[in-house]
């Protein structure tokens, strides 16, 4: 078993900022990929961004990408998400999940791809 734990989130002015971080515990850590997701009040789980556990190779949603900015510490199993820029919009509980299987790029879009998700942090961005 995995245990991701996310840190970070709060309450902030639009045009701010925050960075979120997901730490892993657990068992032998040696994921494929870590995303970030994110859900509003009704509507559902969506995906933000992922990064690959190596290589650099790094994928965001249209309404995040040049806003924030995905990485990763691997001698710290750890998983950052900087969200500058933040819009009302962006008011959500952030979720961050393991991905454990290689597959197509694609899949890093789709929930049911991840294996372990974490318990979420609230951001609440106020205009």
């Amino acid at each position: 078993q995995v245990q991701l734990a996310e840190s970070g989130g709060g309450l902030v002015q639009a045009g701010g900022s925050l960075r979120l971080s997901c730490t892993a515990s657990g068992e032998t850590f040696s994921p494929y990929a870590m995303g970030w997701f994110r859900q509003a009040p009704g509507k559902a789980r969506g995906f933000i961004a992922a990064i690959k556990w190596s290589g650099n190779s790094t994928y965001y949603a249209d309404s995040v990408r040049g806003r924030f900015t995905i990485s990763r510490d691997n001698a710290e199993s750890t998983v950052y998400l900087q969200m500058n820029s933040l819009k009302p919009e962006d008011t959500a509980v952030y979720y961050c999940a393991l991905k454990l299987t290689p597959s197509y790029d694609y899949t890093l879009w789709l929930t049911d791809e991840y294996n372990y998700w974490g318990q979420g942090t609230q951001v609440t961005v106020s205009p």
